[in-house]
């Protein structure tokens, strides 16, 4: 008897499977790939699903010239995918080679990529359906007397019944085309059998047809089921995009949208389209992006747009955005997908940065009512209410609106809201710093006065745009680091004071949350990323009088070395303040052009960077950081450079650590602590809900110390 364990060991392994490399005893051949088996894959990557091939076949039909498109739908459209324009139809010289492989009327050189203005141009959808469905087109042009039907299989024409010819046959029709789609996937049965419902496949197939039923203006929509009556989308050719948007999604959406329109001649692009305003909150981001005319997708636009309207909606709030961007075709390559889903174009960060500030711009505009929870926080323990905010005038007839549930006066089924799920949003509300009294300390400046006591100069130097590859990938390596539920709370939070101006903490309230905060540490992370933004554009902190740079080394030397010098005299301090003196004397004309860091022929410090208005650093703090310029910045690496430099800056830019507040102190102290306090609360927390990107890193620096569910959960245990 065999025995069982050598038959297995030796017996051949199945095919797919992968072998060992001691039962390889010689390399197996290459053998290039059957056609039928290489057409089966690239039909595998252009059609993924129903919807992929519906996205070719609108495609061809507005590129055709149509006015209008039927859609038919069966099975989600693994049985039936039709549709049926008016559009100029195909020749029928050209039927015989519609469906094979890279025929196109698009192309005609290489060199026409860098120019593509229709939607298809490689000639791959059509022949990638043929080789996984059952493909019939039956089409008429202006100048043919009758209709035309052919059917493909595996890219090449097939006979319409069993026995006849694979010619084209003459029918009756109407002018344009009609592509019929049946059995999708009927020979890739494990790809049909991942779809899990025909319902799921014909709500994305849906979508897919509202995107393009709002893009294409002038262009008839109509998308139904086999066997139903109605259209699921049905849009005339003569609609707007906003009632395109009002019959594609609703009238919710519609009536809260405004107009956007930004271009730059720069950059080569021109956008425009409807954005929703703060009155609109969605539960998820609806963004319907066209990139020269091609419904895409943009990781990078979507993440941008949600930072944006972080500011302008409540927590968790989303948008519903249209945006088409027409760039110079010269700039984008859209040939990086093999379904067109996604492009690369030229300058993408400066033009997403200036879409957004035009959202920001145009939603800081918007006049019109808003509605708010507000709760009253002191006396009374009044039940929180709606008030309204109206800054248009409204109808002299309309009833004023009460602010105040009287009792009795709630209406049937309306829930009370759980207190442990207030936020405190009432502007008006007392601060904790506002109950201390003022005669503690009678000299302090008035909370309301926000000016600096510094003129500014304004000038008519225009801004520069930076195209340096290593400030983009700096900016995209903190988009990268974002940390989301961090940013929400930095985006989102209200000032509650200062804690502890020693140790540099305060205190700030995200939603129902309480949070200690270095602000220290914040504080370094948002210069860095405001010397990012802003590269090569700051403003000029300039001296009345030069300072000598070598006097600030020497003194920033002296400070170090009180502190570091260990009295071994290994290390030699008389050769520091010349090495880093030569170091920055040799790259002024860098300094002066990155980062208004100007140096006089002579030595002098003529000017520093200012990063924001309302705040300037400790100028105490100066001389260890011209000293610290010369050994912690890496100054023979661009990109090393940048990063330690603007590290450095934002470290002389974060708040200085200010001796404990004691009886008789000194009066500049009590004057700078005085000033660096309104500027933390007033300058430097606001800037973080709008410009700061929390990253993983403050997350160290960040640690809740309440959440009023918790506490109420407490409360109920005792």
């Amino acid at each position: 008897m065999a025995d069982p364990s050598y038959s297995i060991m030796t017996s051949s392994p199945p095919r797919g499977t992968k072998r060992k490399a001691e039962e390889m005893v010689e390399p197996r051949r290459i053998r290039a790939l059957h056609e039928d088996v290489v057409n089966k894959i690239a039909a595998g990557e252009i059609i993924v699903a129903p919807v992929h091939a519906l996205k070719e076949l609108i495609e061809n039909a507005v590129d055709a010239g149509s006015t209008s498109l039927e859609i038919l739908v069966k099975d989600g459209g693994l049985k039936l995918l039709q549709i049926t324009d008016n559009g100029c139809g195909i020749k029928k010289d050209d039927m015989p080679i519609l469906c094979e492989r890279f025929t196109t009327s698009k192309l005609k050189a290489f060199e026409d990529l860098t120019s593509i203005g229709t939607y298809g141009f490689r000639g791959e959808a059509l022949a990638s359906i043929s080789h996984i469905a059952h493909l019939t087109v039956t089409t008429k042009t202006a100048e043919s007397s009758c209709a035309w039907k052919a059917q493909y299989s595996g890219g090449k024409l097939a006979p319409l019944k069993p026995g006849q010819s694979a010619e084209p046959k003459a029918c009756a029709g109407r002018q344009g085309t009609q592509i019929s789609v049946e059995d999708l996937f009927y020979n890739v049965p494990t790809r049909r059998r991942a779809f899990r419902s025909a319902s799921e496949e014909y709500a994305k197939i849906a979508d897919q047809v509202g995107r393009y039923a709002v893009h294409c203006k002038g262009v008839a929509f109509s998308c139904k089921k086999f066997g139903e009556a109605g259209a699921g989308v049905a849009v005339p050719a003569n609609a707007t995009v906003r009632d395109r948007i009002r019959m594609v999604h609703n009238s919710a959406i519609a009536n809260e949208l405004i107009e956007l329109e930004v271009s730059s001649q720069m950059f080569g692009f021109k956008a425009d389209g409807l954005v929703s305003n703060a009155n609109y909150n969605g539960k998820k981001t609806s963004l319907l992006l066209f990139i020269n005319h091609r419904s895409v997708e943009s990781s990078a636009i979507k993440k941008a747009v949600e930072q944006t309207y972080a500011m302008f909606l409540p927590k968790g709030g989303k948008p519903f955005v249209y945006l088409s961007l027409e760039i110079d075709p010269a700039r984008v390559d859209v040939n990086v997908h093999p379904t067109k889903r996604e492009v690369n174009f030229l300058n993408e960060d400066e033009i997403i940065e200036l879409v957004c500030d035009e959202v920001r711009e145009r939603l800081g505009k918007v006049d019109t009512s808003r509605t708010f929870m507000t709760q009253s926080l002191l006396g009374g323990g009044k039940t929180p209410t709606i008030s309204k905010a109206n800054t248009i005038p409204e109808d002299s007839d309309a009833q004023p609106v009460s602010t105040t549930n009287r009792p009795g006066s709630t209406k049937a089924g309306t829930q009370k809201p759980y207190e442990n799920n207030l936020v405190r949003t009432d502007a008006r509300s007392r601060k904790i710093t506002a109950m201390l009294p003022q005669a503690q300390n009678p000299s302090a400046p008035s909370r309301e006065s926000t000016s600096d006591g510094i003129e500014y100069i304004y000038t008519d130097k225009e801004p520069t745009t930076c195209r340096l590859t290593t400030i983009k990938e700096l900016r995209a390596s903190v988009r990268e680091d974002m940390h989301n539920d961090l940013n929400d709370v930095y985006a989102n939070h209200t000032f509650v004071g200062i804690v502890d101006d020693r140790k540099r903490i305060a205190a700030i309230q995200g939603g129902v949350r309480l949070f200690l905060v270095d602000y220290g540490l914040v504080c370094a992370e948002y210069f860095y990323q405001l010397g990012l933004t802003d590269f090569g554009n700051f403003g000029t902190l300039r001296f009345a009088d030069p300072l000598p740079l070598r006097e600030l080394l020497e003194i920033g030397v002296a400070q170090t070395r009180a502190l570091e010098d260990d009295g071994s005299g290994e290390f030699d301090w008389d050769e520091v303040v010349p090495a880093v003196e030569q170091q920055l004397m040799s790259r002024r004309a860098m300094l002066a052009e990155y980062f208004a860091l100007e140096i006089s022929e002579e030595g002098e410090l003529l000017s520093l960077p200012l990063l924001t208005k309302g705040y300037t650093p400790s100028l105490g703090k100066l001389p260890n950081f011209l000293l610290r310029l010369g050994p912690h910045v890496e100054w023979n690496d661009e990109k090393a450079c940048f990063q330690s430099f603007l590290r450095e800056l934002a470290s002389f830019y974060a708040p200085e650590v200010l001796p404990g507040a004691v009886e008789g102190d000194d009066d500049d102290v009590a004057s700078r602590r005085i000033t660096l306090n309104r500027a933390v609360e007033n300058v430097l927390f606001p800037a973080f809900k709008s410009r700061l990107v929390a990253t993983r890193a403050l997350l160290k620096g960040t640690i809740e110390v309440a959440n009023l569910k918790g506490l109420y959960r407490v409360f109920e245990r005792c």
